[in-house]
C-alpha cells in the first residue's frame, strides 16, 4: 500500500481547473460531441470498452473525452465506473457460428466454406495521408455493404472433420471471473484468456510479436478472423428459459499452429484463441498467439524459456491499469522516504572516507 502525502486543497482545485481548460482546449473551436467520438473513432472506443470490462460505447466515448484521449487513462475511467454497476446475473455462451459478419477472413483457405468477407479494413490501403479529411467538408461516403446475416461455420471445424486439429473438450465448471476475484497462479485457461483480453494491447502485441521471432515454438497460421454482431441472452429463472437481451460486436481469432506430438498428444494442429469487444483485430490475434504459447504443459511441449511460455510474467504484467498505478505512484510525494535514504547515503559515504583515509593516516606515521 502506498500512502501519497497530501497537498493543499487550494492547489489541487486549481490543477483540476486547469486540466478542464486543457481539455476544452481553444474554445473557437468547436467541442467534440459524445456521438462524434462513439461514430468516427470507433476503434478506440472498442480498445476502452476491451481493456475496461464493459460494452457501452457512449460510456467508452465519454471516457475518451474526459481522459483528453489518453485510452489508459479512458479505460481506468471505464473500470471504475464498473465496479459501481450492480450485478444481476450472467449472460449465456454467444454463439460466434451465428455471427453476422461485417469480415470473415481466413489465411488458410482461399475458398472458404462461407466465403471471404474482406469487409472494412486498413489491410489494402495504401497508408498515405488523405488530405481530403482536412477539408472539414462533407464527405462523400460510399455506401457500406451488408452483413452476412446467414450463420458462417468456423473454418477450424472442417478441419476437425478429419481429426486434424486438436478438439476442444467442453467443460461444465463455471470459470472464475476477474472482475470479481484476484488472479492466482497457475491459473486455468479460461481465466488467462480473460486476463488477455482484458490485457494492454501494445503489451499483448508484444509479446505475440515475441513468439514469430523465436521467442516460443509457436509457427501460426491465422485459421479464421471474424467480425462482427452476435446476440447475448440471459436465462430468466422466472421464466425457465433464456432471451435476448441485447447484441455485441466482436472480434474472434482462432489459428492453426503446427504441432509434432508429445508423449500423450498425436501429430496434429492446434488452436489459439482470441475474442475481444467491437472491431479489434490486431488485439484479437495477439491475444490467440500467446494464448497458443501458455498452452505448451498442457500439450507437452518443452518449455524454451520463452517470455510469452512464462505464465506469471505475461499475466501479471499485461494489465495497463495495474502498471499505470504502480509506475505512476513514485511521482507523487515521497519526501520521508527520500530523507532516509539521504541519510542512509550520507553515512555510508562518511564511513567510506573514513576508510579510505586512515591508510592515509597510517602511511604518514
Amino acid at each position: 500500500m502506498y500512502v501519497a502525502v497530501k497537498g493543499g486543497e487550494r492547489a489541487i482545485n486549481n490543477a483540476h481547473a486547469w486540466l478542464a481548460e486543457e481539455r476544452r482546449g481553444d474554445t473557437d473551436v468547436a467541442e467534440l460531441s459524445i456521438a462524434q467520438i462513439r461514430e468516427q473513432l470507433s476503434l478506440a472506443v472498442n480498445r476502452v470498452m476491451a481493456e475496461g470490462s464493459l460494452y457501452d460505447p457512449d460510456l467508452a466515448a465519454l471516457a475518451i473525452k474526459q481522459s483528453r484521449g489518453d485510452l489508459i487513462e479512458a479505460i481506468f475511467l471505464i473500470r471504475a465506473y464498473r465496479t459501481t454497476l450492480p450485478r444481476f446475473g450472467a449472460s449465456e455462451p454467444v454463439d460466434t457460428a451465428a455471427m453476422a459478419c461485417d469480415r470473415r477472413v481466413s489465411a488458410t483457405f482461399k475458398d472458404a466454406p462461407g466465403g471471404q468477407v474482406l469487409g472494412p479494413t486498413f489491410d489494402y490501403t495504401h497508408r498515405l495521408l488523405d488530405f481530403a479529411l482536412a477539408a472539414e467538408g462533407e464527405e462523400t461516403v460510399a455506401p457500406k455493404g451488408e452483413p452476412r446475416e446467414e450463420p458462417t461455420p468456423h473454418i477450424t471445424e472442417f478441419l476437425n472433420q478429419e481429426g486434424l486439429i486438436q478438439t476442444e473438450v467442453e467443460s461444465d465448471e463455471v470459470p472464475g471471473d476477474l472482475t470479481r476475484e484476484p488472479l492466482e497462479l497457475p491459473s486455468t485457461r479460461p481465466l488467462r484468456l480473460q486476463a488477455l483480453t482484458r490485457g494492454d494491447e501494445g503489451f499483448v502485441l508484444s509479446m505475440a510479436y515475441s513468439t514469430q521471432r523465436g521467442y516460443a515454438r509457436n509457427h501460426a497460421f491465422v485459421g479464421e478472423l471474424r467480425i462482427g454482431k452476435v446476440p447475448v441472452e440471459m436465462e430468466i429463472p422466472e421464466l425457465g428459459f433464456s432471451i435476448e437481451i441485447g447484441e455485441v460486436e466482436l472480434t474472434e481469432c482462432e489459428t492453426v499452429n503446427q504441432f509434432q506430438g508429445s508423449k500423450t498428444e498425436p501429430p496434429q494442429f492446434t488452436r489459439g484463441y482470441g475474442l475481444v469487444f467491437g472491431q479489434t483485430e490486431r488485439k484479437a490475434i495477439s491475444m490467440a498467439l500467446v494464448d497458443r504459447a501458455l498452452r505448451w504443459k498442457e500439450l507437452g511441449e518443452d518449455n524454451l524459456g520463452a517470455p510469452a511460455q512464462d505464465e506469471e510474467f505475461v499475466l501479471y504484467h499485461s494489465d495497463n491499469i495495474q502498471a499505470t498505478g504502480f509506475l505512476e505512484h513514485i511521482k507523487l510525494p515521497h519526501y520521508v522516504d527520500f530523507q532516509s535514504e539521504l541519510e542512509l547515503i550520507r553515512k555510508l559515504r562518511r564511513e567510506a572516507d573514513a576508510r579510505n583515509a586512515a591508510p592515509v593516516r597510517e602511511a604518514a606515521e
